[in-house]
């Protein structure tokens, strides 16, 4: 369905079309457009929040429209019609000031919402549970929006790993040097949005646009702060901002379901949402040309096997390659790699799979291995 969500499209799509039918309109105060939205059908329309006033909701109960009223008390908006940004989960952070982010941001404002509730005894309440999928599902309309709009499809390329990893350790600056490789070569990152690898992966992605020796410059001032639980680690993603204010695209996929990690700060793209599987789920689907699996702990090893029963099954129609970084981590420490191996057999992810210590090895795997159509029982 077409969402509208300002009154110049309203009156735009009015005169284009003659009407409001099979519609969504998203948000908006159309209590000064009565006489215009009253004129006019509204059969299969659906208004989601936003001010209809009476004459306007008389008409659309009348005319055989949809209306979801607005959901007050909320720190968020549950009929959302974009994606967050960096600017938005930040709002009310004052910068230098200790424990601003967990007492003003409004990220920390939703967190403590959202805990509040999964933490009471019994059920989530109906219309709270109710708000958080509908905000979900605005989430998923928007992400749609960004991967398949104008400019798209994306080559999505999804950068998976632990949350612990410190900034300044070899694998955060190898993921950030591979994230930038791959956002040069016209691929689009995408990370979990949360700290270690996840931050590396999208700041590589910010830094592919500037010479080389600045994504260097960067990860030496961030590993000044290692770590998202220490004084001081937002401050240092801001410091570099403020050096390099202007970056290349990428997007984050975090969730409230691990809000006390701040969601990383070079993302140009926020998806967050409140139920952590479809999130995972989600950020899997999209990466059709390629998971990079960088250490990580049970998190990062479930993501492993969610992602080899995409390609398993051909549950979105292609396979795609899934790539590990770290040789003796996948295979000694983690070893993950040989059972992935065995389970995908004469299967044809088996020729997708692949085992690297050198992250530009890993880049020219993956350009050499597009997403295959899904053929069943196939090689």
């Amino acid at each position: 369905m077409l969402e509208i969500e300002s009154i110049e499209a309203l009156v735009a799509h009015i005169e284009a079309y003659g009407g409001l039918e099979g519609v969504v309109v998203q948000g908006l105060d159309l209590r000064g457009e009565a006489e215009r939205v009253c004129g006019v059908s509204v059969r299969g329309a659906v208004f989601l929040g936003g001010r209809l006033g009476d004459r306007v909701t008389a008409h659309a109960m009348a005319g055989g429209a949809t209306i979801f009223p607005a959901l007050g008390g909320l720190p968020y908006k549950a009929y959302r019609s974009g994606l967050y940004t960096l600017a938005e989960l930040m709002a009310g952070y004052q910068r230098g000031v200790p424990g601003s982010f967990e007492r003003d941001a409004l990220d920390s404002h939703i967190y403590a919402h959202f805990q509040r509730h999964k933490n009471a005894p019994g059920p989530v309440p109906i219309m709270e549970a109710l708000a958080q999928r509908l905000h979900d599902h605005g989430v998923d309309d928007a992400l749609d929006d960004l991967l398949t709009g104008v400019g798209a499809p994306r080559r999505v390329v999804a950068i998976m790993g632990g949350h612990a990893v410190a900034r300044g350790e070899t694998i955060y600056a190898q993921v950030a040097r591979m994230a930038r490789s791959l956002t040069r070569r016209g691929y689009f990152v995408a990370t979990g949005g949360g700290p270690g690898v996840m931050e590396a992966g999208n700041l590589g992605a910010w830094f592919a646009p500037s010479e080389d020796a600045a994504l260097e410059g960067a990860i030496e001032v961030l590993s000044q702060v290692p770590s998202f639980r220490m004084p001081g680690y937002l401050e240092k993603g801001y410091e570099v901002l403020d050096a390099h204010p202007q970056g290349g695209e990428s997007l984050a996929i975090p969730t409230w379901f691990y809000g006390h990690e701040p969601t990383n700060q070079f993302s140009t793209h926020i998806a967050k949402y409140f139920s952590n599987s479809l999130r995972e789920d989600g950020l899997l689907a999209i990466a059709k040309h390629g998971v990079i699996y960088a250490p990580g702990s049970a998190g990062t090893i479930q993501e492993v096997f969610m992602d080899a029963a995409q390609n398993h099954y051909g549950t979105f129609e292609v396979v795609s390659p899934m790539v590990f970084l770290d040789r003796d981590y996948w295979t000694v420490d983690k070893p993950v790699y040989g059972l992935v191996q065995r389970l995908a057999g004469e299967r044809q992810y088996a020729d997708m799979l692949a085992l690297e210590d050198d992250p530009d090895a890993i880049v020219a795997f993956i350009e050499a291995h597009p997403p295959v159509p899904y053929v069943e029982g196939g090689h």
